[in-house]
């Protein structure tokens, strides 16, 4: 039942989206080269990799300067970059991503290889379900840049306080999952957009 609503969602979805998707995609190739999408191992379902797309919001190659970003304003950032990662619509092409069965609209923020070799085995189970576009998590830290950017050592706090802090949410989730829980995370999540 949640394969078949992830699916018939995100189709309409994507529908609905794409003459936004086209402008954005536009606003991206005259700004800077690079491509509009922006693809990214990251760790899915048992642990299997997948390339997660967004539209691309960086600069070239910004990822060797690495992968977390701090602050509202990382000078790596674009200015199409900077609005669509403040309404979240960089994360749309990931709807593709849920028809191609690699996520699920809600689970699990998948994170990359060098982050999940840090999961403890307890930690790990996250990986027992698909990755999701949002999750319970996300909106709890929905303006995580503004509180890595407040930190001297950002790396080290996405490590020690906010990674754990997520898998925990998470991990919570899991042991309670629905059909109607997923369906207010949606909602919850749009409100949320609307909301910035």
């Amino acid at each position: 039942m949640k394969r078949l609503m992830d699916v018939v969602f995100s189709f309409f979805i994507l529908i609905a989206f794409l003459p936004f998707g086209l402008i954005i995609s536009i606003c991206i190739a005259l700004e800077s080269r690079g491509g509009v999408f922006y693809r990214q191992e990251r760790i899915g379902l048992g642990g299997k990799p997948f390339m997660l797309l967004k539209f691309r919001s960086m600069r070239p190659n910004a990822e060797l300067q690495g992968k977390l970003t701090v602050g509202a304003r990382d000078p790596r950032v674009t200015r199409v970059g900077a609005f669509v990662r403040r309404y979240k619509l960089d994360e749309f092409p990931q709807f593709i991503n849920v028809l191609l069965g690699h996520m699920s609209v809600v689970g699990p923020r998948p994170e990359v290889a060098e982050f999940v070799a840090l999961y403890t085995v307890a930690q790990r189970k996250v990986l027992l379900v698909r990755p999701g576009i949002t999750d319970e998590a996300s909106l709890q830290y929905f303006e995580e840049n503004k509180l890595l950017a407040a930190s001297k050592n950002p790396m080290k706090t996405y490590i020690e306080v906010v990674m754990p802090s997520k898998i925990a949410i998470n991990l919570a989730y899991l042991e309670n999952r629905s059909l109607l829980r997923d369906l207010t995370v949606v909602g919850k999540t749009i409100l949320r957009i609307f909301r910035a």
